[in-house]
Parts: structure tokens; sequence; C-alpha cells
């Protein structure tokens, strides 16, 4: 409702201010009422088109009213249309439930989406296929065969004649054939002069029918992340990756992590249906973008892998996850699901099948089994830590001999939620950071611009958008750095520096707590609250890699492997001193690319693989962070930088870690409370 109020975006408040929410970037702040939604994107530093300057001529400022918890999608929440929009007649067409930004006026807090095709740049969703070979031993396979001409003397059916020729001509039999193929069978029979070429999947089913020869099939692999969906066409013969497509998941208007949507499915009619919709929606748009970017027609997809954490597993097939909302965190299955890809409408050949491996347990989804057969520790003698680092952190450990699991609530901070300045991975947000030792001034670089800020050329190159803001990558190397400068004590708190650096004017008030200024224009800090918000994140993690730890009975690993959107972006050497994993040769820590896109890759082109990932799924043994009585122990002591209570003698080799600070606290005598990222629940929050 209207009223003054704190500003989120670090703006003064304002008189009669509301609230703004734009998706997906999650930007959001306060401003006056009467503001139209354009100006509003351009204060918060949205990125929002407009070519005519906010005429209502050219259509490119486009917006839709969205919702979240606490917030509906209201029109009301926007001016009614105005001449501007009633009398639009741009090239652009303006479909029903869209406005114009630069006509509507914010009217009442309110939820602003602003589609892909309103912005100027899209969302970086850094989620590629993996490098690793990929062995071919597809699922489907293309039979050229020629059918006898039925004859008066001869009562079988055309079915039943192209079975005979498969028989013959191939050595298959006893085969089902899918309606759909059968519908197409006469008409190709006739166009090809009897001549057909036959889809057979897994040796037993006809499940597509073509005139003549056609030698080239396609398939399509699915890492359905909370916040990110990444798609890979391939040729399934070839094995060759055709096209790669990435978007924003656009349930995150329902709710930016994932107990927020278990929550919406809980206390909306209809809600499960709804986040089952617009995902399968997503995914159908990415199809018909990657068969487009390819030059192929999506009738030849016959093939389709999706691999998520359990909530994005169950909504896409859609499965009620409210038995995930709450312990015991019951899956509607553990077993691998394959099921007819027209039944999730993705716009494909009606034959095709879509698979996804097994579930390990209530948090641990196909995702993160995805990841071990990418990743092969059960392959590997070396004891392996793999981190799938998101808003849920999943966690494997293990070798040949054994394998544990767990997941852990992060929280969203680790992708800019919660942080004063925090942002998505876009343009403009800053993703790397160096401060000074001595003079405590800072060096960044941004999203879309190469040089550093100190570097000739950086003000051109970040042209009119600026900085608008701190995604996850940026603000962990930003606490890191303030670390090792001195700023940030081991206990996580804020404090003036001492020596040359002591009268720096990069260390501000507010009240009673400190702020490291990162950037002036707009202003950029990192507050006690943000350095917080990473600790209580990073205890969550370092706390479920040592329940794992214990259960094996170790105390150090071999190696460690950082998956996930956001951990293939963050620098491995700031991670360990942050303390977000264990200590470990640095020589032995590194990102593991979309681990998750990579095994779903796999078991789109290989039987074989889809064999190997359930054997190892149902030896993986998994651990319960949320009943786990050691786990709070864990978390708090994992709170301190690196570790409160454990030494990183390898990270010392490589890193000038300082001395624990003395400095007293703002407010002696007071114990700091200890409490779950904001946001997390028991066990589950969200994914990549």
């Amino acid at each position: 409702m209207a009223g003054a109020g704190p500003c989120a975006d670090g703006l003064p408040p304002v008189p009669d201010s509301v609230e703004v929410v734009f998706t997906p970037s999650g930007r959001r702040g306060r401003v006056t009422t009467g503001t139209t939604v354009l100006d509003a994107a351009r204060r918060l530093g949205v990125d929002l088109d407009s070519v005519c300057g906010g005429r209502g001529i050219c259509g490119r400022c486009q917006i839709e009213v969205g919702a979240r918890p606490g917030v509906t999608a209201d029109p009301g929440r926007l001016s009614p249309p105005a001449d501007t929009e009633t009398s639009y007649r741009g090239r652009r067409p303006l479909p029903p439930g869209r406005r114009l930004g630069c006509a509507a006026q914010v009217v009442d807090s309110v939820v602003v989406l602003v589609p892909a095709d309103s912005q100027v740049h899209r969302q970086v969703v850094r989620k590629t296929a993996g490098t690793q070979p990929v062995p071919v031993d597809p699922m489907v396979r293309l039979c050229y065969v020629e059918v006898t001409e039925p004859e008066m003397a001869d009562t079988v059916g055309d079915l039943e004649r192209l079975h005979a020729a498969l028989a013959e001509q191939w050595g298959l039999t006893g085969l089902r054939t899918d309606l759909s193929a059968l519908a197409t069978l006469q008409p190709a029979l006739e166009r090809g002069r009897r001549a057909v070429t036959v889809a057979v999947r897994d040796g037993c089913e006809v499940v597509a029918v073509w005139p003549g020869l056609r030698d080239v099939v396609h398939g399509v692999a699915f890492d359905v992340g909370s916040t990110t969906l990444a798609g890979y066409l391939c040729d399934l013969g070839s094995g060759d990756v055709l096209a790669s497509a990435g978007r924003m998941n656009p349930q995150i208007s329902y709710g930016e992590d994932l107990m927020s949507r278990v929550s919406y499915v809980l206390m909306n009619d209809g809600g499960r249906e709804r986040l089952t919709t617009v995902v399968r929606q997503a995914l159908a748009a990415m199809v018909a973008e990657l068969c487009a970017e390819a030059g192929v027609d999506a009738e030849t997809v016959l093939e389709v892998s999706l691999v998520g954490n359990p909530i994005m597993h169950h909504l896409v097939y859609g499965l009620d996850p409210r038995g995930l909302g709450g312990a015991p965190f019951a899956l509607a299955t553990t077993g691998s699901i394959t099921a007819r890809a027209s039944e999730l409408d993705l716009g494909v050949h009606p034959g095709a099948r879509a698979y996804s491996p097994p579930c390990v347990a209530g948090h641990v989804g196909a995702d993160a089994a995805a990841m071990v057969l990418a990743e092969g520790p059960h392959r590997d003698r070396r004891l392996t830590l793999l981190v799938d680092v998101g808003t849920n952190a999943e966690i494997v450990l293990g070798n040949d001999q054994r394998l544990l699991a767990a997941s852990s609530p992060t929280g969203p901070a680790f992708e800019g939620a919660q942080i004063s300045s925090g942002q998505r991975a876009a343009p403009g947000a800053i993703e790397r950071v160096r401060i000074d030792r001595v003079t405590l001034q800072p060096r960044l670089r941004v999203i879309g611009c190469e040089p550093w800020s100190d570097d000739a050329g950086f003000a051109a190159s970040v042209g009119k958008a600026g900085i608008t803001g701190i995604c996850g990558s940026g603000i962990i190397e930003a606490i890191a750095e303030l670390f090792l400068a001195g700023v940030v004590t081991a206990d996580g708190r804020i404090v003036r520096p001492v020596g040359p650096a002591a009268g720096t004017d990069r260390i501000v008030e507010h009240g009673r707590t400190l702020a490291y200024r990162l950037w002036d224009d707009p202003v950029v800090e990192v507050t006690q609250n943000d350095v917080r918000a990473i600790q209580l994140a990073k205890a969550a993690l370092q706390a479920g890699c040592r329940l794992l730890m214990d259960r094996l009975g170790v105390q150090q690993v071999d190696r460690i492997r950082l998956a996930g959107a956001f951990g293939n972006h963050i620098d491995p050497t700031y991670a360990m001193v942050l303390g977000l994993i264990p200590d470990c040769d640095l020589d032995h820590v590194g990102s593991a690319g979309s681990a998750a896109g990579d095994g779903a890759l796999r078991v789109l082109l290989s039987g074989a693989a889809r064999q190997e990932v359930e054997e190892v799924t149902a030896r993986i043994e998994k651990v319960e962070t949320a009943v786990e009585p050691a786990f709070q122990e864990h978390f708090v002591a994992a709170m301190g930088l690196p570790h409160s209570l454990l030494p990183y003698p390898r990270l010392a080799e490589r890193v000038d870690l300082p001395a624990v600070s003395t400095a007293p606290a703002r407010r002696p005598g007071r114990r700091a409370r200890v409490a779950a990222p904001a946001g997390a629940g028991a066990g589950a929050d969200g994914g990549s």
C-alpha cells in the first residue's frame, strides 16, 4: 500500500510511494504513485527496452502484471489504459494482458514482469554443455524398409506387412507400434512408394514413420533449475550439440525459491497446475528456439531428457510437490521416469519420449544424479566432493567404494537476493572485485564489460546502462577481499582499518554498523547485513559437507568440483577463503561446469548411461540435514572465516590469511544470534 518507507535500492524514501518488483531481474524499490513503469525501470536499473523515448510509438516497452506471495496479479495495480494504449497501432502488436511501460502508471504495489522480447539484454544464463566426450548409444534406431504391396489374396494390414519387413530386413520382432505412428503409416507408404524409414525405440516400439529415407533424428536435453532453464539440441546419431539455449524459469513470478513455490501450491487452488503449465510452456518455447537456430523441424525430435531438483522434477511431470514441503520430504517416486513427451506439451514429435533419471531422495534430485554421472566419482578411487551451489545446495561425497549425498539450505544470498545492492547475473552487475591491501581502493569488473574499472575505456565499455548492482560471484569476491584486507574480521564484523588506510572514505557508517563503499554512482556497498547473509549461506553449505565427511569418517578430501550456474562462475580461491568448502589443495579444486546438463546429455544420447545412472543412484546413501543434530553444531562453527574451529593449512600455503582479529564488537556483552539463512526451509529452499 502507499506510504513512505525504506528503499530497497539504496535510494532515499519518497512520500506517497509504493513498492515495485521487477521480474525476472529481481530488482525492486519504491517509487512515487503515478510514476510510469518505464520511468520506474530506469530508476531501478531494470532492462526495459524503448526506442521512441516513451512516446508510445515503438511498442518495445511492453510489460505484464505479475504476482508473488502477498501481491496478486491485479491489473488495477496499474492505471487504466489511456488513449496512448487504446489507440496504439505500432508495428509491434500489443497482445491482451500486456501494457505499454511508457504509458502505464504505478498506483499500488505491483510485480512487473518484463518479457524477454522487451529486454535490451536477456538474462545471462551461464549454463553450457560439458566438454567431456559423451558416448553415443541412442535409444532410437532408424530403420529404412521396403514394404510389400497389398494383394487381394493377402488380408493382413499394412502394419503387419511393416512388422514382417522389419523382421526380415532388420531382425526386429515382437514390436509394438504407437497409435501416432500407425496414423502416419499408410500416407508414408503412399508417398514413399512403399519405402519408409521407421524409428524404433529401445528395440521394441515403433514410434515414428517417414516416407523414403531419413537418416537424422534429434533429441533435446533439459536442465530444469528453479532459477534458470538450459536446453541442448542434439543429433541423436552423431551426438553433436547443434544448438543451446537458456532462459529464466518463469515460475520465479510465483516465488523466488522452491519452498515459496510449494507454499503457492498449498495456498492457491490450481496452483500446481499453474506452475506446471508455465514451466512446460517455457520448455516448449525453448524447443522451438533450438530448432529454429539449428534449422531443423521439431517433428524430428524423438527423445527428451529432463533433470532437475525434486520440486522442479515433480512440477514438470505434473506431480504434487506438497510432500516435499516438510519432513519426511516424501517423493512421488525415486525411480526413473519415462513418459510420452506429448503429455508434457513440449511441441515435439507425437511419438517422442521424455526421460528423467532417478531422484536420490527428499531434496537431492535427478540433477544430482546427472551430476554424479557426468563427474564419475563412482569411477574414481580419489575421494571427491561434488557441490551444486544454488539456493539449495546438493552435495555428494565419495569414490568407487561408497557415495553419500545431502542437501543444505543455503538460501538465495548466493544469487544476489537479500544483498543490499544484489541482483541476478545480468549486464551491469559487478562480478569481479579486487581491493588494494594498502589503500583499500577497489577495482571491479561488470558483466558485459571486459575492461576493469581502472582500465582505459571502462566508462565507454559500460555505456549508458552503467553499473546496476552486484551479483553472487561479485559479493563473494568483495567479502573475501575485505577479509584478506583486514576490513572484515574472522567472525564477520566490518571494522575500521588500521595503518595507512585508517582514514579511507571507503568505510562509511550506517547507525551502529559500518559498510564498505564499493562504487559511488550508483551507490553499491557491502553492508554488515550483506556479510551476515553470506556467512549464513556459506555456513549451511560447509555444514552439509562436514556432515558427509563425518559419516564417511574423513577429515579431508582429495578433490572438489563446483557445479551449477553459480558454482561454475565463482573463483574457487575466494570460495575457500570464505569457507564455502573444506580445505583442499587448490590445484584440485575447480569448476564442473554444468555437470547436471552434461549428465542430461549423456542420458539423452546413451541407453548405457541410463542404466549406469540408475544403478549408481541406487547405491547413494542419503544424509538428511534436517534431522541431524550435528548439523547445527557444524553450522555455528562454520560461521567464521574461513572456519571458527578448523585450520586451512593448504589454503594458507597459497593465500596470506589474516591473523584472527581482536577488534572489539560494537555492542560488547551481547551474544550474536545465529539463524538459518533467510528464506531457507529445513533441508530445502531452492535450486540452480
